[in-house]
């Protein structure tokens, strides 16, 4: 745990580092691109080999797809208290979703003009979803959801296989539930490569929406182009603000909480105006740390991925945020709803002691998948406006053309563009 304080002469050297975080890698980037390559060149060949290499299954083309079969049997395979988990997430889910669907609009600014706009959902989406570490069942829900709730067509979900080429049952049976049209036991890079440029067995997409690793992460972006995607979305993050009202239990449990996703490159960060609280917080992570399931993992963010900052003023604290742009950013300080109008930069916002971030991974409502390694400075967290295109919609009257054709032709004239000044003026030659 690095501890640093505002008071600090070195504080701002400090933080630098902190605050530089990205979640792209030179190394990284080079390795994915000729995984790509081979993907785009080699096609289903390729996939059987990559998922044999970086999966520990070859999958064949005639196993991409998972069954009708595979996913009736994993109804079964799953305990009721589960699925009924899964069902009340899809629910609430899909309840926010229904509030944000665009809606078509127009109006006449002047006289003979009708300006708007309509949205038409995506045809076909891919959603990724993560199952090395940990099988991610709530990021079907998180992803699969809106996309259905928009109106997209076809749905394809991806994953890594298991070791005898599986699935877990809990993926299969949300995706199902939640309205994906296809599946396919294809995970990491050359997953994203598939959906990116097809191939003989799998059509291409037009969106890949989806949080993954730091390989994920660099397919995704080296993609973009041949599709559209959500946002950059790397190893996960919480900050959490606290003053002397927060509960040391709660900060340390919440911490722990994203420090357990199992890549090490994790990062939990309190800040706080107690000093007193920074001693219980780290002897709670000590003791919550040792009785986990994941101890291993955690033990990595435990050693290079935990900070804390020490302030003088909960406005500090707030405008540390807004720089630091967490993924997560959790609220436990008295009137922390106030506090929180003064953020500017964060994924999603937990307010107050009994909002834990997990709430938010699971059940709330808002999609979890959201911008990492500072990137909520110019990224937004996955909605289901997403899945739509928007379309703007111009109609003039002729009375409206002639009105404004001198600006029309002045804007071709400066531009060098005659042919586009012609086009509005030979509507009004007499032939």
């Amino acid at each position: 745990m690095e501890i640093l304080r505002y008071s600090d002469s070195d504080f701002e050297s400090r933080l630098s580092g902190l605050l530089g975080r990205t979640a792209f890698d030179a190394e990284v980037e080079a390795h994915v691109a000729g995984i790509l390559s081979r993907v785009q060149n080699e096609g289903d060949a390729a996939l059987t080999a990559l998922s044999g290499e970086y999966d520990r299954f070859a999958v064949a083309p005639d196993r991409f797809q998972v069954t009708v079969e595979e996913i009736e049997r994993a109804t079964g395979a799953i305990s009721s208290r589960t699925r009924k988990a899964i069902r009340t997430s899809c629910r609430q889910v899909r309840d926010f979703a229904a509030q944000r669907i665009p809606k078509p609009w127009s109006y006449s600014p002047r006289n003979g003009v009708i300006l708007g706009e309509r949205f038409a959902p995506f045809s076909r989406i891919g959603a990724y979803v993560p199952g090395g570490t940990a099988p991610l069942v709530s990021t079907v829900l998180h992803t699969v959801t809106l996309a259905a709730v928009a109106g997209v067509e076809e749905i394809v979900v991806i994953t890594p296989p298991g070791p005898e080429g599986d699935v877990h049952p809990a993926i299969l049976y949300a995706a199902q539930y939640a309205g994906a049209t296809e599946i396919y036991r294809l995970g990491g890079v050359y997953g994203i490569g598939a959906l990116a440029y097809g191939t003989e067995s799998i059509s291409r997409v037009e969106k890949i929406v989806g949080p993954g690793n730091a390989y994920v992460t660099a397919a995704k972006r080296q993609v973009y182009g041949y599709v559209s995607l959500d946002l950059v979305a790397g190893p996960s993050e919480i900050m959490i603000i606290a003053d002397d009202t927060a509960d040391p239990r709660f900060v340390a449990a919440d911490m722990l909480s994203q420090a357990e996703h199992g890549s090490g490159r994790e990062q939990a960060v309190l800040v706080t105006t107690s000093r007193e609280l920074v001693e219980t917080v780290q002897n709670e992570l000590a003791a919550q740390s040792a009785k986990l399931r994941r101890a291993e993992c955690v033990s990595q963010v435990l050693e290079s991925g935990v900070f804390v900052i020490e302030v003088a003023t909960l406005e500090e604290a707030a405008d540390l945020a807004s720089r630091y742009a967490p993924e997560h950013l959790e609220i436990m300080t008295r009137r922390a709803g106030q506090l929180a109008k003064r953020v500017t930069a964060a994924g999603a916002i937990f307010l107050g002691p009994w909002t834990p971030e997990p709430v938010g991974d699971f059940v709330a409502g808002p999609s979890h998948v959201l911008p990492t390694g500072g990137a909520a400075r110019y990224f937004s967290g996955l909605t289901v406006e997403q899945f739509f295109r928007r379309m703007s919609v111009v109609n003039y009257q002729k009375s409206a053309l002639a009105r404004e054709l001198p600006h029309v032709e002045r804007f071709a004239a400066t531009e060098g563009l005659d042919a586009h000044g012609r086009s509005g003026s030979i509507r009004f030659e007499r032939t």
